[in-house]
Order: C-alpha cells, then structure tokens, then sequence
C-alpha cells in the first residue's frame, strides 16, 4: 500500500535536497538527504542491515523540523478564545476550507432558503461580517481559498453563494478545484493562520460537526501551514471568476 506521506520541512534554499516527512499513519519520519555510498563509510555503520540505506544530512535539519515529542500534546481552546483572535490579530487573518460540507452552515436558516430556491442570503449587518470590515478598514487581510469538489457538494454551492457576501465585507476569497490541490499536495486540514505565527486547526466529525479547536505556535508547524496558505493563494481563482466559469452541471 503506498505510504501517505506528508511534507515536514527543509533547511535547503533551492527546493532541493535534504527534507523530512511524517508517515501520517505509522508516525514514521522519511529521511530524505544524500546517500552514503562509500563502502568505507559505510563499513563505520553499527547494526547496518541487508537491504538499509544510510543517508547524510545537515544537523540543523533535525533540530529545526524533527518532532521532539513522541506524542504531541495538542493545546485546545474554546469558541471564545477562538472568537477573539478575528479581533485582536495585528496584520492578517486566513483560512483553508477543505470540508465538503459544514454542519453549522445546515444549521443556519439561510441554508433552507438555499435549499427551497438556489440563492443564497445573507446579512451583510451580520456580527461576523461587521467585524470583518472593521479589521480590513483598519487596514489589515482577511482571506481564505475554498476547496471545491468537481462537481461541487450542497455545502459548496451554499458556500460559493455565501462567498459574495465574504467579498463585499473586504475578504480575499479565492477557490481552488479539489483535484488541483491533490496535485500539488496541499494539505487537506481545515485551518486558520493569524499573523503568520499561530493556527488554529479545525477537527470535524463524520457529520461535519466541529469538535475542537487547535491551537498551534511551534514555529516549524506555523511555516507548515505558511507554505499550505501560500500553496492555495499561488493556484486558487478569485471568487468572481471561480462562479462564472462554472456550468450549471458543476
């Protein structure tokens, strides 16, 4: 079965060799650097095994991108603590969304419009969309890319339809075909980075229902989510031009 792999980090300057990536089913840690290929080297090798293969690398990759926890412990916040940062962080806030569908978004009132007729409404008074003015006009970034199924779920067209509203409170929102993020490994965690130096991951149940909140400050797992974000922005599509080039059958 092929591994499913999962980009740690890389002190190279050119894309190159040496990196590291998590197994992200049996935890394992990929090695990938410069073989070691002399025999007198090799000879060196304690507990060196038929069929092993030693690689070379710079020590500051293992300090800077090795886990140095067996189990990491996750730091949970709750919804206040969550609501604040969209009114305390300093230059930009941005999300990936990468659900299928979201089971606050079914919850709301505005969905079973959506439903009866196709259009979507919203309240452009809303809290959320209020505040979100506030920070751009203060001269901050809100943004996000969605993540859109071919064809596109219920709860992406509800989304899709939502996002003119995201766009007129001053959001950069951009959307991204699912299988164009397959190609260029993006992650498929639902997240949110603040001021490029904290995120806050989104668990889901089956049913879509959120079920915690993830707090994450390590500097080696923020630039994770840094290059996701700036992966998502390099290959997504403005808003507007996403919706019109879409067919009716999308």
């Amino acid at each position: 079965m092929t591994r499913r792999l999962r980009f740690t980090g890389t002190d190279s300057k050119n894309g190159g060799c040496p990196a590291l990536h998590e197994d992200l089913d049996s935890r394992e840690i990929i090695v990938q650097g410069r073989p070691l290929t002399d025999p007198r080297d090799i000879a060196q090798l304690r507990h060196f095994g038929t069929g092993d293969m030693a690689v070379a690398v710079p020590r500051r990759l293992l300090v800077n991108w090795a886990p140095k926890e067996l189990d990491r412990m996750p730091e949970v916040i709750g919804p206040d603590e969550f609501a604040r940062l969209f009114e305390t962080f300093e230059h930009t806030a941005w999300h990936l969304e990468t659900r299928r569908g979201y089971a606050s978004d079914r919850e709301d009132l505005d969905y079973e419009t959506f439903l009866e007729t196709g259009r979507v409404g919203y309240d452009l008074d809303s809290a959320w969309l209020r505040n979100i003015r506030r920070q751009v006009d203060a001269g901050k970034r809100v943004g996000r890319v969605r993540v859109v199924d071919t064809p596109p779920t219920e709860g992406q067209r509800f989304l899709l339809g939502y996002g003119v509203a995201n766009v007129a409170s001053g959001e950069e929102v951009g959307c991204l075909w699912r299988a164009d993020a397959l190609r260029t490994d993006l992650l498929e965690e639902d997240f949110w980075i603040f001021d490029s130096r904290l995120v806050v991951v989104l668990h889901f149940d089956q049913a879509d229902a959120l079920t915690g909140m993830e707090l994450i400050t390590d500097p080696a797992e923020v630039v994770r989510y840094s290059i996701a974000r700036d992966t998502a922005v390099h290959h997504a599509t403005p808003h507007a031009e996403f919706t019109a080039l879409m067919t009716p059958t999308d």
